[in-house]
């Protein structure tokens, strides 16, 4: 018998019970392992608000915080940000840009040791100050970058 039809067969009867199982309700999905969401601090409208929502309102300066971005975005819709912490035993990051609409762009937990790295592409609707806010120890600290956009990207 050929090899390849034996396996399709084999896949397909697996995948078969499992959907006959699922919908007979005798395995159920469990949760999602995702953190809480911080909605307050997602819809915060000023930078300084959204520090608070985080508890990262007296973040201190660090030059352990590198953000690698374009001195010039030609176009605010795809801006690319990339953030590496060389501060040990960092936490979570936070990313930040002031003059948007709703600054915080994105927090991340970072767990069990995890690289403290981040790269994303975001939507910037003018010049502005980029900021990261990296917790670590129970301490945040805090570094920035000015990123000038000559087309906006987030509408107007």
């Amino acid at each position: 018998m050929n090899q390849l039809r034996r396996l399709i067969l084999k896949g397909g009867a697996g995948g078969g019970a499992l959907a006959c199982a699922l919908a007979a309700g005798l395995l159920r999905p469990s949760a999602a392992f995702a953190a809480e969401w911080n909605k307050p601090a997602f819809e915060a409208k000023a930078v300084a608000d959204a520090l608070k929502h985080i508890a990262a309102a007296g973040a201190t300066e660090s030059a352990e915080i590198l953000i690698k971005a374009p001195d010039i975005a030609e176009n605010g819709a795809v801006v690319p940000i990339e953030v590496t912490s060389r501060i040990a035993d960092a936490e979570s990051i936070a990313l930040m840009v002031e003059k948007n609409p709703f600054p915080l762009l994105a927090y991340v937990d970072l767990a069990n040791g995890a690289e403290a790295y981040l790269n994303t592409r975001c939507k910037m609707g003018q010049t502005s100050v980029v900021k990261v806010v990296v917790k670590a120890g129970g301490k945040h600290y805090i570094a920035s970058r000015e990123i000038k956009v000559t087309i906006g990207g987030c509408g107007g």
